[in-house]
């Protein structure tokens, strides 16, 4: 039995750690520094006398008594947070806007990680394009939104920048002496129109064969082999073929993703603050 209670500061840090697997997206998440968190984890420890965490200097992985643990850590830091709101009144509610460039199939686990940093906050998660969520957020419709650049602005706080290519499905064959035949998204939609452009200061005839309500639709089409899509590697499924260098077709610029929120402090901000962590864990290079 243990003498003393545990640091729920340190049980939490371990969690983000184990959740993030990274100490600097642990910090992020949680509005502190990376040192203060290997101190949490350090001293948790100590309480517990074993090893939780196993550090190399590419990877954190938990170690047998951190896996075991892991699961008991959530329950207690969902039992603190249930005891908070029996006595705090009506749960508090975030409204979060998603553009459908930026969601992508990792929108369940981003969801997951949000209601793990706060199991007591209603988050209410709005899909769109850029430009209609940013529209939203002016209008104070939603509390935060995660976005692509949008021309024209100067806010927002950078969490990626993301690649972009030409995808088309295996074995896809352009027909010589025809314009490229393009899926894209609906207007609005920022990607659609930098595609076109790119494509014209190319002087390369393209043509629009489908368009789709969403990211997901416009990869379907592309895995139909109806065309070809400018695309994020990451939104499309296994087996896509990257054509643009074989077609000569011009190379996307990196997109930058960015964070609007107007949630300054306590609870609603530490929730965005592990939805930045855990989407900057799964933009990758």
């Amino acid at each position: 039995m243990l003498e003393r209670p545990l640091d729920l500061d340190a049980v939490q840090a371990f969690v983000r750690v184990a959740e993030l697997g990274s100490f600097t997206r642990a910090a992020e998440a949680m509005g502190t520094t990376q040192a203060a968190v290997s101190l949490r984890l350090q001293r948790l420890e100590r309480r517990l006398g074993c090893r939780l965490v196993e550090r190399t200097p590419r990877s954190v992985e938990l170690s047998a008594r951190g896996a075991d643990f892991l699961d008991h850590a959530r329950t207690l830091l969902a039992a603190h947070e249930q005891a908070l709101a029996a006595l705090g009144g009506a749960r508090q509610r975030l409204v979060v806007g998603i553009s459908d460039h930026v969601a992508g199939p990792e929108l369940p686990a981003l969801i997951a990680r949000m209601n793990a940093a706060d199991p007591q906050l209603v988050v209410e998660i709005r899909i769109g394009s850029s430009a209609d969520l940013l529209q939203r957020f002016d209008r104070r419709e939603l509390d935060a939104a995660l976005v692509r650049f949008h021309a024209g602005r100067a806010d927002g706080e950078q969490l990626a920048e993301e690649r972009f290519g030409w995808f088309a499905a295996p074995g896809w064959r352009h027909r010589p002496g025809e314009p490229l035949p393009i899926a894209t998204m609906a207007e609005p939609c920022g990607v659609r129109a930098l595609a076109g452009r790119l494509l014209d200061e190319a002087g390369l005839s393209w043509t629009e064969i489908f368009v789709g309500g969403g990211v997901q639709t416009v990869a379907a089409a592309v895995m139909a082999g109806i065309g070809v899509a400018a695309l994020a590697p990451r939104m499309l499924p296994f087996g896509a073929a990257e054509v643009g260098p074989r077609l000569g077709l011009p190379a996307l610029p990196r997109l930058p993703i960015l964070l609007h929120s107007r949630a300054g402090s306590g609870r609603p901000r530490a929730a965005l603050a592990a939805l930045s962590a855990a989407f900057r864990s799964v933009v990758r290079d």
